[in-house]
C-alpha cells in the first residue's frame, strides 16, 4: 500500500491510520477455504484441488507477500554461488562413474560383463535403498548451530572422498576383485546418498520465496552441468591413453588370440600388454585422486558459504508426524507420484546413454579416438543451455520446458546409430546437451513445487522435504541400477569379450539398440505419464499465493 506524503501532520496521521487499518484487514481477510485446510479438512478428492484454491483475496496478498519475502528470504548472488558450488562435486564424480566405470571394470579391472553387471545393478539399487533410510535418519535429526543438513554433508564428505579413490583402484589379487569392486561401490554410493539428500532438500530451506528457489536452482543445475563436464573432461583426457589401440600389434587381436603368431611375437605381445594394463590402471587412480581434491574443495566452500534456513512462517505442530505416516501422505499425492514415474524413465534413458556411449564409440562406430572430445561437446552444450532452460521455464511453464527440452534428443541419438561419422557425432552432441540440461533442471526445479502443493493440502504435516527428495532419487536410482545392470548382462549374451581389440557384431548391435531404441521407448513413456502431471503455471501461482495467506495467518 503506498501513502502518499501529505503537507499537513493530520493527512499524514489519516494516512497512517489508513494503512493501519489496511494491513489489519489484509490480514484478517483470509479465505474461509484455508482456515478449513489448516484444520485438516479438505474438500474433496485430490482432483479439487483448482476450487479450493479459487476463494482468495489477491490484492492483499499481492501487496503483502513482499514485506515477508523481500526482506528475509532475498538470497544473495554469493550464496546461490556457494549452494550450487556444493552440488558441483557429486556431479564430478558421478559423470566419471557414469561414463567410465563400465568400461573401467571391464578393459582394466578385466572382471567379466556378468560379474560387473552385477557390481553396477546391486551398487544402483543398495544406493536406492539407502536414500529412504538417510531420509528417515535426516527427518529425526535435530537443529545445530550449522543447520539440520549441513552436518551429514560435511561429516561424510571425507569417507565419500577415500570410497572414490578405492573404487578405481584395481587390488593386486584376482580371485577377489568382484567382491572388493561390489564392496567398494555400496559403500560409495551409501556416502554420496548422506551427502546428496540432505543437499536436495537443503532448496527447501534457502528461501520461503518460489522465485528465490528456481533461482537457486537454475545456479544448481548450471553448476552441476558445468562439474559434469568437468568430472567427464578431467576422467576422459586423463584416462583416453588408457583406451587406445597401441597395445595391440593387430587391431584384431586381442591377449586371448595370440596364440596363433610366433612364440617371440606372443611375449613381445604379452609384455606390450601388462605394460599397457599398469599404466591403465595408473592414470584411473590420478584422475580419482584429482576428482576427490574437488571434492573437498567444494564442500568446504558450501559449508561457508551457505546458511540452513527453516520456514518462519509455517505452522507448527503441537508434536511430530511419526516417519510412517508422512510417508503414507507422501506417497498417496498425485503429483508428486506423477513426477516421478515419468522422471524416472527419463533419467533411465539417459543413464542408458551415459553408461553405454563410451563403449559404443569404442566398438560399435569406430570413434574411440574422438570419445572424450565427444563426450565434453555434449556436456559443455548442456552447460551453456541451462540459462536458456531456466529462461524458457519462467516464459512458458515448467511442464512445456520439459517436453520441448527432452524430446530433442531423440531423432539425433537414432541419427548417430544410422550414420555414424564424425560429423554426425558433433552434431548429435551438441543437440543432446540441450536435452541433457532439461532433463537435469527439470525435476529439481518442479519438485519444490511438488512440496508447496503438499504443505498447501496438509499445512500441519511439517518436516517431510526429506521425504519427497530421497525417495525421488531412489526410485530413479533403483531404476537406474536394473537398466544398467540389464545392459550390462546383454553385453554378456553377445559376447563381450573382455580386454579384446575387437568385439563381435552382436556386441556392435546390442551398443546400437542400447543407445538408439532404448532411450527413445523409455522418453516416449516419460513423457506420457508426464500429460497427466497436474501442477500448471496456473496452479503453481494460485498455490504460491495461498501458501502467503497460511503465513500471513501464522504470523
Amino acid at each position: 500500500m503506498e501513502v502518499e506524503t501529505s503537507a499537513t501532520a493530520a493527512a499524514g496521521a489519516a494516512a497512517a491510520a489508513a494503512e493501519e487499518e489496511g494491513r489489519v484487514t489484509a490480514v484478517a481477510a483470509v479465505p474461509a477455504t484455508l482456515t478449513a485446510m489448516a484444520k485438516g479438512e479438505r474438500a474433496a478428492a485430490e482432483g479439487s484441488q483448482a476450487d479450493r484454491l479459487m476463494v482468495k483475496h489477491p490484492k492483499a496478498t499481492y501487496v503483502k507477500a513482499p514485506h515477508l519475502t523481500t526482506v528475509d528470504q532475498k538470497l544473495s548472488v554469493g550464496s546461490k554461488l556457494c549452494f550450487a558450488i556444493g552440488g558441483a562435486p557429486n556431479q564430478v564424480a558421478g559423470s566419471a562413474t557414469a561414463f567410465f566405470l563400465q568400461i573401467f571394470l571391464l578393459d582394466v579391472a578385466q572382471i567379466n560383463p556378468f560379474q560387473a553387471s552385477m557390481v553396477l545393478f546391486i551398487g544402483k539399487a543398495w544406493g536406492a535403498v539407502t536414500d529412504p533410510v538417510v531420509g528417515f535418519f535426516i527427518t529425526k535429526s535435530r537443529w545445530t548451530k550449522i543447520g539440520r543438513l549441513m552436518p551429514w554433508m560435511v561429516g561424510c564428505t571425507p569417507f565419500v572422498v577415500v570410497a572414490y579413490f578405492y573404487l578405481w583402484f584395481v587390488p593386486p589379487f584376482a580371485n577377489g576383485k568382484f567382491i572388493w569392486y561390489l564392496g567398494f561401490y555400496c559403500f560409495y554410493q551409501t556416502l554420496i546418498t548422506c551427502f546428496h539428500v540432505p543437499y536436495s532438500a537443503l532448496t527447501m530451506f534457502l528461501s520461503t520465496d518460489q522465485r528465490e528457489r528456481d533461482s537457486a536452482t537454475a545456479y544448481r543445475m548450471t553448476a552441476e552441468v558445468l562439474g559434469t563436464l568437468i568430472g567427464a573432461a578431467i576422467q576422459g583426457q586423463i584416462v583416453a591413453s588408457a583406451h587406445t589401440l597401441k597395445h595391440c600389434l593387430h587391431h584384431n587381436l586381442s591377449a586371448s588370440h595370440l596364440g596363433n603368431g610366433s612364440g617371440a611375437e606372443v611375449v613381445r605381445s604379452l609384455a606390450l600388454s601388462q605394460d599397457f594394463l599398469s599404466h591403465a590402471k595408473e592414470v584411473y587412480m590420478i584422475a580419482a585422486g584429482v576428482i576427490g581434491g574437488i571434492f573437498l574443495i567444494c564442500t568446504v566452500v558450501m559449508f561457508l558459504g551457505v546458511k540452513e534456513k527453516d520456514d518462519p512462517y509455517a505452522p507448527k505442530t503441537e508434536k511430530q508426524i511419526p516417519f510412517h505416516q508422512g510417508f503414507v501422505l507422501v506417497m498417496r499425492h498425485g503429483p508428486y507420484l506423477t513426477l516421478t514415474a515419468a522422471f524416472l524413465f527419463i533419467s533411465v534413458a539417459i543413464q542408458l546413454v551415459q553408461s553405454n556411449f563410451v563403449l559404443f564409440c569404442t566398438y560399435a562406430v569406430d570413434l574411440r579416438d574422438h570419445f572424450q572430445n565427444i563426450v565434453l561437446t555434449i556436456l559443455l552444450s548442456a552447460v551453456v543451455s541451462i540459462p536458456f532452460w531456466q529462461w524458457f521455464l519462467e516464459r512458458f511453464g515448467k511442464k512445456t520446458a520439459a517436453f520441448c527440452g527432452i524430446t530433442w534428443i531423440m531423432p539425433f541419438t537414432v541419427m548417430l546409430v544410422f550414420i555414424p561419422n564424425l560429423v554426425v557425432a558433433y552434431v548429435v552432441a551438441v543437440s543432446s546437451g540441450l536435452s541433457v540440461a532439461a532433463s537435469l533442471l527439470l525435476p529439481w526445479s518442479m519438485l519444490p513445487d511438488v512440496v508447496d502443493d503438499f504443505r498447501l493440502a496438509n499445512p500441519f504435516s511439517k518436516g517431510h522435504e526429506p521425504i519427497f527428495y530421497s525417495f525421488y532419487v531412489f526410485f530413479t536410482k533403483f531404476a537406474a541400477g536394473i537398466s544398467l545392470g540389464v545392459s550390462t548382462l546383454c553385453l554378456e549374451f553377445a559376447g563381450y569379450d573382455t580386454g579384446a581389440c575387437r568385439q563381435p557384431p552382436p556386441v556392435a548391435y546390442t551398443l546400437k539398440l542400447l543407445i538408439g531404441a532404448a532411450p527413445v521407448a523409455f522418453i516416449v513413456t516419460g513423457l506420457m505419464i508426464l500429460l497427466l502431471y497436474p501442477i500448471s503455471e496456473d496452479v503453481r501461482l494460485r498455490n504460491k499465493l495461498a501458501l502467503e495467506d497460511l503465513r500471513l495467518q501464522s504470523v
